[in-house]
């Protein structure tokens, strides 16, 4: 039987740039940069496992302010995965960039024309980050819980 993994990702917006994570890519060993994003752990809703993601890759402590969709990725390593993205506004906040994964090498803020010149995990990065700008977010209360 078939079982994608569900893996959730956040995208934060401060201002006019996106957070991103550099990280080493486990299948190529190259460095890269993804959004806030890992799996779904047990008991936790997809919401509390992006906000959970997002504190342990940046040490930002925030809550989704919508719900972006569902994306559906047969990646290079061979692997299904079932993306849930929510949007965070990191507007306002004080907050240090900090993270405590150990695989994440450092979390930057970047503007448009700068995330087009990174080496990026996955194309849906910016896929994600081109959505959150052109479509509306859906209310949070889309997923029953």
């Amino acid at each position: 039987m078939h079982k994608p993994n569900v893996t959730v990702a956040a995208i934060v917006k401060k201002h006019n740039e996106y957070l991103l994570v550099k990280e080493r890519d486990k299948f190529t060993s190259r460095l890269c940069y993804n959004q806030p994003a890992g799996h779904l752990e047990k008991n936790e809703t997809l919401a509390q496992a992006a906000s959970r993601e997002l504190y342990e890759e940046t040490g930002l402590s925030l809550t989704p302010t919508g719900f972006l969709g569902i994306y559906n990725l047969y990646a290079d390593n061979g692997v299904h995965y079932l993306r849930f993205c929510f949007l965070f506004d990191a507007t306002g906040t004080s907050q240090q960039l900090n993270p405590i994964d150990k695989d994440i090498i450092s979390a930057h803020w970047f503007n448009l024309e700068q995330i087009k010149y990174l080496a990026l995990r996955s194309p849906l990065v910016q896929k994600c980050i081109d959505d959150a700008i052109t479509r509306p977010p859906l209310s949070l209360d889309t997923i029953y819980n």
